[in-house]
């Protein structure tokens, strides 16, 4: 699932509550202080959300030129692409 700058994987895990991995590369990032500042923002963010969340795995892959949004666009990104994946994840359980 993409929400630029974004893209999102994720899988039910029904044993723990919801993890979370990054993968922000050296190839669309080039700049390590904005790699970070990135990774800084998705955990910030997965933190706030992490109990509306449903249980699952998921990784979050930065796109090229995401060093170009600041950090409001970001946020923004970020939490359409968190209820896009709970949405998901619940109608998984659901079904």
């Amino acid at each position: 699932m993409s929400q630029p700058p974004f893209t999102g994987l994720w899988a039910l895990n029904p044993t723990a509550g919801p993890r979370l991995g990054m993968a922000v590369a050296k190839k669309n990032v080039r700049q390590a202080t904005q790699r970070n500042r990135i990774k800084r923002l998705i955990r910030e963010s997965f933190r706030r959300h992490r109990s509306d969340m449903a249980p699952m795995d998921m990784v979050i892959m930065c796109k090229p030129g995401a060093q170009r949004f600041n950090n409001a666009d970001l946020h923004q990104a970020l939490e359409r692409l968190w209820k896009r994946m709970s949405s998901q994840c619940e109608k998984s359980l659901s079904s």
